[in-house]
């Protein structure tokens, strides 16, 4: 009885989590028999209570890092970013009205707001209008007075969603040979991907778009290892600080579905958004399934979005003990775990990196979905029988429906060209 106490105080330490991908992480090991070792300290502690203490901790520390991460990117580019009213970074000075009638817009430009475009997000049936708040205003005091006044009105702020996920060079990733080649479409948002790793398709949303980035590169690298061959990426980062923000991801969702693209992998986490749940929604409503990562914030930080928007398959991330990640973030549902740690994939420049975060488990996910696509619409059906229930029986909040990919997970041996 004591051990199996011993062992659940210990899953809640693995849940606890550094504040990103690129920090040194220790990790969690049974202590000897009859001791009980802080994970964060390693100091041994008298009583199995001190580890859940220890646990909690280490949560309200990471998401005291996480704000102070947030701080630190608004300081550094005040001309561009600032807080909304929920306290998330977003493009400065400027909000997004989502289908507004004339009505709305005589009622903002009467409140001194002025109309900078309006724009369709084609195929999904949006209009967004982009306003620029009254000068000398501050974003969170027009965003809620204008939501004040237009109650029924949907409004947003631009806000950026940042990729959850980090890697360390390292020497090669060889295709899975039970990955299979996989054809469905699959849509990617991120950054741009490097020099021979070209997706079947790539258009930027962006200013300087797109652009290869380390991180997009290896969600790309993991897919194709994983098996999916038809690849369609939209980089909504390019070299805008803003990268990332609500409406180049909107306007990214429009052309995959556009596309082509049955599956759609965001591994990206941001706050939650009117107009990315909105266009999410559309994609869905026509098909097509999203995946996104849960992030790299911890347990204690807010639910990330997109993973957390209704219907979106969200994906947490283990290691190679199969032990979820602890600096695994909490969604407000969970589907599937992947393998997120002691893998590999390739950078911008076609090296060789040492993966970490939920960004990497989410790809091998959508891969695995495409797969199941290719035999029929129910492709849950599928996926639950292909994964590996791991932790409680049956579905739970820290590995979800089990454990995918699995077997295709890309390891050091793989050293031949990634083709």
């Amino acid at each position: 009885m004591f051990g199996r106490t011993i062992l659940t105080f210990l899953g809640l330490a693995m849940l606890a989590a550094p504040l990103s991908a690129q920090l040194s992480l220790p990790q969690v090991t049974l202590p000897p028999v009859g001791a009980v070792t802080d994970p964060v300290t390693g100091q041994v502690l008298d009583r199995v209570e001190d580890l859940a203490d220890a646990a909690m901790r280490r949560a309200e520390s990471l998401a005291d890092l996480r704000m102070k991460r947030l701080d630190r990117l608004v300081r550094n580019n005040r001309d561009i970013i600032e807080f909304d009213a929920q306290g998330a970074p977003a493009r400065r000075g400027e909000l997004l009205l989502i289908d507004a009638g004339e009505e709305a817009l005589a009622v903002a430009r009467s409140m001194g707001f002025t109309v900078r475009d309006s724009q369709a997000i084609e195929g999904l049936g949006i209009a967004v209008t982009r306003l620029a708040v009254p000068a000398g205003t501050e974003l969170a005091a027009a965003q809620r007075q204008l939501a004040q006044a237009l109650p029924d009105t949907a409004i947003s702020a631009d806000n950026l969603h940042f990729q959850s996920g980090a890697g360390n060079p390292l020497p090669l990733l060889a295709r899975s040979a039970a990955a299979g080649n996989i054809g469905t479409p699959v849509g990617i948002i991120d950054g741009g991907a490097g020099e021979g790793l070209a997706a079947t398709a790539q258009r930027g949303f962006a200013e300087g778009a797109p652009r290869p980035s380390d991180h997009a590169s290896s969600v790309v690298s993991l897919l194709r290892y994983a098996g999916a061959n038809n690849l369609r990426l939209a980089d909504v980062y390019g070299s805008d600080p803003a990268g990332g923000n609500a409406l180049a991801i909107a306007r990214a969702l429009s052309w995959l579905a556009q596309s082509g693209s049955r599956v759609i992998n965001i591994s990206l986490v941001g706050p939650e958004n009117p107009l990315v749940e909105k266009a999410i929604a559309r994609v869905r409503a026509a098909g097509i399934v999203v995946v996104a990562a849960v992030g790299n914030d911890g347990p204690a930080a807010p639910p990330a979005y997109p993973a957390s928007y209704d219907g979106v398959v969200a994906v947490t991330a283990v290691d190679r003990r199969n032990r979820t990640l602890i600096e695994a973030g909490r969604p407000r549902h969970l589907d599937y775990a992947a393998p997120g740690a002691d893998i590999y994939g390739r950078s911008a420049s076609g090296n060789m990196v040492r993966l970490r975060g939920t960004s990497f488990a989410a790809p091998l996910v959508a891969a695995r979905l495409a797969a199941a696509l290719e035999k029929g619409p129910d492709w849950r059906a599928r996926l639950d029988a292909e994964a590996q229930d791991l932790g409680k029986r049956g579905p739970d909040a820290v590995f979800g429906r089990g454990l995918l990919c699995g077997a295709c997970r890309p390891g050091k041996g793989n050293r031949a060209a990634l083709n």
